[in-house]
């Protein structure tokens, strides 16, 4: 568990997984084995690159903002016993780790007041819901689901001419009970939390600023998914809406946050998943806090 602290605001990571699952050569499309090899060295050191299958180390986890007026949940996982014959790992998951972390962050899902989402992939929404009943209903039944209208807005038509069952059971649900926010791309919550446009992973893709200039982090999502793209910005990875775009906003995302006191909470990085910007080259590193 990764906590960063920020006054009397902490953020908190709730980890419901973390695994080498995919060949990096396949995940991110243009990478060469040349160049995979000429980093596998301090990959595989800082627990990027796994030692013995060779494969990408991700975690899966949601980050818990808590401020002394709300507790804030940004992204949401795969989820427990969701359908996802597409990717047989996440299938039908029944884990107990994910909700373990908010015990021992003492927290409960109802103390929830507000659940923000990066953006709307399958692993970014999947604890939204869970089953009672037969129906998909809100997991944090007392919060306010925060969306991007324009990202709700394009899943939604998407998800009507073909089958993505993330949509259908963790997105659809929490509209229809009344309890998304659908917002523009900068909103603000307030003084101490505000969305930050980063369009290009997805069609409206989002990172989540919390605290105040020279006290602040910023939750990620999915701009980025692995320190090989901190160092090779325009690197993108095999799920990108525009991969053009997403590679313009990672590299103006890290070149603003280089040398600052602005500490990062990636969605991915393995855990604790958490540091500061530096420059390295022409690309960039992350340094541990």
């Amino acid at each position: 568990m990764a906590v960063v602290r920020l006054g009397d605001t902490t953020i908190t990571s709730i980890i419901e997984d973390q695994q080498a699952w995919f060949d990096p050569l396949d995940f991110f499309p243009g990478l060469t084995a040349e160049r995979l090899e000429e980093n596998r060295g301090w990959l595989e050191a800082g627990g990027a690159l796994d030692k013995g299958n060779g494969k990408l180390v991700l975690c899966m986890q949601s980050w818990l903002v808590q401020t002394p007026h709300h507790n804030i949940l940004i992204d949401s996982c795969v989820g427990n016993h969701k359908p996802r014959p597409a990717r047989p790992f996440w299938n039908m998951l029944d884990s107990p780790a994910y909700m373990a972390g908010f015990k021992a962050a003492g927290v409960t899902p109802e103390s929830i007041d507000y659940v923000m989402c990066t953006h709307l992939h399958v692993d970014h929404v999947g604890w939204n819901t869970v089953q009672r009943n037969g129906q998909w209903v809100p997991t944090f039944d007392k919060a306010r689901y925060v969306f991007s209208q324009k990202e709700y807005t394009h899943w939604e038509a998407e998800a009507k001419t073909q089958d993505l069952p993330h949509i259908v059971d963790s997105v659809l649900p929490i509209v229809a009970a009344n309890r998304a926010e659908l917002v523009a791309n900068d909103f603000v919550l307030n003084d101490l939390v505000r969305l930050m446009p980063t369009p290009g992973h997805s069609p409206d893709h989002v990172a989540v600023r919390v605290g105040k200039p020279g006290a602040d982090a910023i939750v990620t999502g999915d701009l980025i998914h692995s320190p090989l793209q901190a160092r090779y910005p325009e690197q993108g990875m095999r799920a990108d809406y525009d991969t053009q775009q997403g590679a313009v906003t990672r590299r103006t995302f890290l070149e603003g946050c280089c040398d600052t006191a602005t500490q990062m909470c990636f969605a991915h990085f393995p855990s604790p998943s958490t540091g500061r910007i530096k420059r390295w080259g022409e690309g960039f590193r992350v340094e541990a806090v």
